[in-house]
């Protein structure tokens, strides 16, 4: 097992605009990742299998709906907890931070946000704690990027619903307990349904042979003719508003996780950029290796800038869908980017398991396109500027 060594990079002292709460949850989340994550992930990684030994403590460190009351089982924590928490996950494996976003944003969110009092006193303290893990099924084989196009449906059984339909590319989908499924009824109108495992016709094969997100499991799910009692309808918002408010949430996260991952790729070309020697002398020395570096602490710095500003924004109900996207699009833009440069300057050894950037670098390549695509986001960014819709 390998010594965890990250040293975070600070470099314009943000540490100066978070409370001592912000710190206090971010060093427990840190802390844990240094302890439990960093030492069993190459290997979880190399085995395409995910570490379900760490659900208990994912609940332990508040990373399962932070941001949700206590009386539901949540943290009862801002929004800049909840980013700074999904930075440190992150800087373990993008994998992990997507279980916990999944779990937080995309599962106890709509509960929370659109469900009813009986559903949040069922579904919550049970998902906050990590005794039922849940997923969430909006992408289908046929419609990414354009999700108001989903062909799941539902129909009125007059007792109860009767869906049909699939969803893949679905985090969490092959351990699930619960999953937040949304399908259009038969005026066409997008409603979301909590299905839970167990139900005659529900079922979800998991997807292998990934090159990325390999410490995560990821699933399908598949409905025949299943039977949703009507009590497990979410009531209080449909249309596509309504899952577009969760990936609100989840894009929130992902962009402060991508600081995690640029940051740990950063102190990895860092120290061994100390450490390497060629041609006499330690291989940051040279200038074209210290430009790299420069740019790379640069970049960083930006996006964690934007990222608290926006947590502000959060917290004050104030920030837009596209603050959101322009967050989430450009700091993973950037971690992608460092983990490029980082791998370059190991040489050989950038490939190796023995470090974290190509891991980082595979698992990027799958979070620059999830929960909205770096070109959907651009043009997401386009039509607030602009007000012209370029999707019609």
């Amino acid at each position: 097992m390998k010594q965890d060594l990250f040293q975070a990079p600070d470099y314009y002292n943000l540490d100066d605009l978070l409370t001592e709460e912000h710190k206090l949850v971010r060093d427990a989340a840190r802390d844990w990742v240094k302890r439990d994550v960093s030492p069993i992930i190459e290997e979880y990684a190399q085995k395409a299998e995910f570490p379900t030994q760490i659900i208990n403590c994912l609940a332990e460190i508040g990373a399962f709906g932070p941001y949700i009351p206590e009386e539901y089982g949540g943290a009862g924590l801002d929004q800049i907890s909840y980013g700074l928490i999904m930075q440190e996950i992150e800087r373990g494996d993008s994998g992990v931070r997507s279980t916990a976003s999944v779990q937080s944003s995309l599962v106890m969110y709509p509960i929370f946000k659109y469900g009813t009092e009986e559903q949040r006193k069922k579904y919550l303290p049970k998902l906050a704690s990590g005794e039922w893990m849940g997923c969430f099924g909006l992408t289908e084989p046929n419609h990414g990027s354009n999700p108001g196009g989903m062909e799941t449906k539902f129909k009125d059984m007059g007792d109860h619903y009767l869906l049909n339909g699939a969803k893949m590319w679905i985090s969490n989908a092959p351990f699930a307990q619960i999953a937040v499924v949304w399908a259009k009824n038969e005026e066409g109108r997008i409603h979301g349904l909590i299905v839970e495992r167990g139900m005659k016709g529900f079922s979800t094969p998991e997807t292998h042979n990934k090159w990325s997100l390999r410490a995560s499991a990821t699933g399908e799910l598949i409905f025949d003719n299943v039977k949703v009692p009507k009590e497990n309808l979410l009531p209080n918002k449909s249309g596509l508003g309504a899952p577009l408010g969760c990936l609100d949430s989840a894009r929130f996260g992902i962009a402060w996780g991508a600081i995690g991952a640029a940051m740990d790729c950063y102190d990895t070309a860092l120290r061994y950029c100390k450490e390497r020697k060629q041609f006499g002398k330690p291989i940051g020395q040279f200038q074209l290796q210290q430009k790299k570096l420069a740019e790379m602490i640069t970049e960083i710095t930006k996006a964690q800038l934007l990222a608290w500003r926006l947590g502000v924004l959060r917290n004050e109900g104030k920030a837009t869908s596209a603050q959101i996207s322009m967050a989430k699009r450009n700091n993973v833009n950037m971690a992608i980017n460092i983990a490029r440069e980082a791998r370059q300057m190991l040489g050989g050894m950038g490939i190796s398991g023995e470090y974290s950037i190509m891991r980082h670098m595979m698992n990027l390549e799958s979070v620059i396109t999830y929960e909205g695509t770096h070109d959907i986001h651009l043009l997401i960014t386009g039509f607030d500027v602009t007000g012209l819709n370029a999707f019609k």
